[in-house]
């Protein structure tokens, strides 16, 4: 449990946080009631912002809890989460400066716009859409896990707590919603400058600590006496090991949240600047990664840690590494920082997907809709979509919440075709396109129900002649075939995408 200094210091920096949140509504003023200024801070942020912002979206809860908490009860397979966040770098300087570009000239808010336009279809930007909605939800619900481990830390010891973290998360999420309405992206990255500071010192300050006292060696060796593989990896995983790593390097920047972030950057040169810059981010997950193990060195946050229910051991071993080793106030500042390493990417992505369901769905049951009415409906769905969202926190276990970005990455990988082939080429059928993603999302998800045989989510994996490998490989495999087959008929049946000669001369 965490005592009065620390709690003091983590209210008195929430408030900090709240403080920011809201003051975004007048940092670098804008017409918010416009949708690009609301939801993509009028793609005015340099480097430096433009850096913490892409920080906040991709190094979330899912590094500060899911991954230590997966390699801690699966030992090293879930390490796949470092060399992703490295290789997904290159795609990005690659595809985003690309597409900047493109949407800038022709106005484009999301890859929705962009896929509707070159193709000429209704139907498929709807369809990118709603999956790019979907694939948001369990990624907001692995946010939440990150922050009931805070609380659960924090209250341990106190009794019956779930009514206490329950109403502190909906308090939580109410400010979180407040903030996000008045300000839109602008809070959110003021928020991600006191996320990730928090967050750095608290990797560093643990490390020293592990250092000081000798643990690595200590973990080491108790560590590799249990039946968990922690650092050699079984011969069988190794096809799950490069199919997740290398599919999640693919999925990563196809999420509407990380597309945002790099659209409320400035121009082409400063998304390129920054993807260049992110890696620095992965030596703080590496370390992060290690804290699965590096806890059997630490004999008293062992001890806590298997005070909890085997259900949420794993994600109680960062806070538990953070509250036996660190003093009390900076204990309390780094449990503040994975709070909010919940509540501000849980802002961008809820953003996201309401950028998404109003400028691609909305919009498109009422052409006519007005740019105030645009934004309120974005404004009112980011609220909607952070509480859906919450749903999907109990269909997996606590312990194995990097399903739920897992499963998101699935289902998001499965509109790579329209658009990273839609800025290779347009040559692509649209009709083909559809029925490659309808394929691709149906067969990812029968695959994920029957590979958990059709209970409780605790794999993304599914048994090929060929080892374990990522199901999100074998949909999007589906999904390109269907594809490419369907464009080759339409071809030879002379069936074009229509699409005005004007409007590609200007892509």
């Amino acid at each position: 449990m965490i005592d009065i200094v620390s709690g003091i210091v983590f209210v008195l920096l929430f408030i900090v946080f709240v403080i920011l949140g809201f003051y975004g509504s007048r940092w670098r003023r804008g017409d918010l009631s416009k949708l690009k200024e609301w939801g993509l801070a009028g793609s005015r942020l340099g480097t430096f912002l433009g850096w913490f912002l892409l920080g906040a979206d991709i190094y979330t809860a899912y590094t500060f809890i899911a991954v230590p908490s997966s390699l801690f009860a699966k030992g090293a397979i879930y390490f796949f989460a470092a060399p992703y966040v490295i290789i997904t770098y290159a795609f990005a300087m690659w595809a985003m400066p690309k597409f900047w570009n493109i949407a800038n000239r022709r106005g484009y808010l999301t890859v929705a716009d962009f896929v509707r336009e070159i193709f000429n279809s209704r139907l498929l930007a709807v369809s990118v859409a709603l999956v790019g909605i979907v694939a948001e939800l369990p990624y907001i619900a692995l946010q939440i896990v990150g922050m009931q481990a805070v609380l659960v830390a924090m209250l341990h010891g106190v009794g019956t707590t779930t009514t206490i973290i329950e109403l502190s998360l909906i308090v939580s999420f109410i400010i979180l919603a407040a903030f996000t309405w008045t300000s839109g992206l602008r809070g959110a990255t003021l928020g991600a400058l006191l996320k990730d500071a928090l967050i750095l010192v608290s990797v560093i300050a643990v490390v020293v600590a592990v250092l000081m006292i000798g643990g690595f060696h200590s973990a080491y060796v108790a560590a590799s006496a249990t039946s968990i593989h922690y650092f050699q990896l079984p011969s069988g995983l190794y096809n799950a090991y490069w199919s997740l790593f290398v599919f999640s390097a693919l999925a990563l920047y196809l999420y509407p949240h990380v597309v945002n972030g790099s659209l409320a950057q400035k121009n082409p040169k400063t998304v390129r600047t920054t993807a260049s810059l992110l890696p620095l981010y992965s030596i703080g997950l590496g370390l992060l990664a290690m804290f699965g193990f590096m806890i059997y060195g630490v004999p008293a946050a062992m001890q806590y840690v298997k005070s909890f229910p085997a259900s949420i051991q794993g994600t109680q071993v960062v806070p538990g590494l953070i509250l036996t080793l660190l003093p009390n106030w900076l204990a309390g500042a780094a449990m503040l920082g994975i709070f909010i390493g919940g509540l501000v990417p849980a802002a961008i992505m809820a953003i996201a997907a309401a950028n998404l369901f109003s400028r691609n769905i909305a919009k498109e049951l009422k052409p006519n809709i007005t740019p105030k009415g645009e934004t309120k409906v974005a404004q009112v769905f980011a609220v909607v979509f952070k509480f859906l969202a919450l749903g999907f926190v109990f269909i997996i276990p606590a312990t194995y919440a990097i399903q739920l970005q897992l499963f998101g990455g699935i289902l998001i990988l499965q509109i790579l075709p329209s658009f990273v082939f839609g800025l290779i080429t347009r040559n692509l059928n649209r009709r083909a396109l559809f029925l490659g993603l309808l394929a691709g999302v149906v067969s990812g998800m029968y695959i994920m129900l029957a590979a958990n045989d059709y209970a409780t989510w605790t794999t993304t994996l599914v048994s090929t002649g060929l080892g374990p490998v990522f199901i999100g490989m074998i949909a999007l495999a589906i999904n390109i075939v269907v594809v490419v087959v369907g464009t080759l008929i339409a071809n030879a049946m002379k069936v074009t995408n229509q699409v005005p000669k004007a409007v590609l001369d200007s892509i």
